[in-house]
């Protein structure tokens, strides 16, 4: 979310839960497949999944960042599926999901997860792949529930201090875009976007040995940003390396050529992060 703050602000300035059932999946007594609804709570939410269960091998499930709809990764799942089954989900407020009933914490939009997991993955393992706000949720959710989640991969996801580094750096009197950037994070903490999330701050936990990797992009979006941007480049990348704490087994890539959205700059370096954690999960 930090830097999808960021690249709006740049294009301004340069340009086990009860309850849940299924309706519209294409076999109803076989895995999930195509598009699809679940009732989570009495809520709809939109699914898609791709591919057959593997034996042997996690089930990938792909969470995109605030404001995209499952779609926007249309293309990263399908290449992955032609290797494994894949599924993505419109989370609350995204996509064509139904919107929350209210503002929303960590462990509301978790419990959403864990129906989508129990209905897309039946007892297969995940691993969970996020871009941006999909990633920070995801290294959130994994530390407590490893049971599940056997292997995580990061792209660019907001790092774990977003907020606070945010408007630590920028003061309430600057002005043009460094202002503007500061704003939106302030909203963010305040849920003020469709998804009404309530992003704070938080430590690092640990999800054990479970194997991780860390995509960072290497290209720097608002380092242009008067005054402030150098600085914000800094602890973009300084939260990255935070996530490394995830796990024993974490790593870093860079990706030299990708902007925030690594997964559609980048395809291939994030279709392999992603097949090298599933299958270090599966082994």
């Amino acid at each position: 979310m930090f830097r999808s703050a960021r690249v709006s602000v740049v294009a301004t300035a340069i340009c086990a839960v009860a309850g849940v059932t299924l309706a519209g999946c294409d076999d109803a007594d076989g895995p999930l497949s195509g598009p699809a609804k679940i009732s989570v709570d009495g809520r709809s939410v939109n699914v898609s999944c791709s591919g057959g269960p593997v034996e042997g091998r996690p089930v990938i499930v792909l969470l995109a960042g605030a404001g995209d709809p499952l779609d926007k990764m249309a293309g990263l799942q399908k290449t992955l599926s032609e290797k494994d089954r894949v599924c993505s989900y419109d989370r609350l407020g995204e996509g064509t999901s139904d919107q929350p009933d209210g503002p929303q914490d960590f462990e509301a939009s978790g419990k959403v997860l864990t129906a989508v997991l129990s209905e897309v993955a039946d007892d297969h393992p995940v691993v969970l792949a996020g871009h941006s706000l999909g990633g920070l949720i995801a290294a959130r959710y994994t530390p407590e529930h490893t049971d599940k989640v056997k292997g995580l991969v990061l792209m660019e996801a907001t790092t774990p201090t977003a907020i606070g580094d945010t408007t630590g750096l920028i003061p309430e009197s600057a002005t043009g875009p460094a202002a503007e950037m500061r704003a939106q994070m302030i909203a963010v903490g305040q849920g003020d976007f469709p998804e009404k999330l309530k992003v704070v701050d938080g430590d690092v936990h640990s999800a054990g040995d479970i194997p991780v990797e860390v995509i960072e992009a290497g290209k720097q979006e608002v380092a242009g940003i008067p005054q402030y941007g150098p600085a914000l480049e800094r602890v973009w990348s300084e939260g990255q390396r935070k996530w490394l704490g995830l796990s024993s087994r974490s790593t870093l890539t860079i990706a030299t050529e990708s902007g925030h959205y690594v997964y559609l700059d980048q395809p291939d370096l994030a279709v392999q992060a992603i097949q090298r954690v599933t299958t270090a999960a599966a082994a």
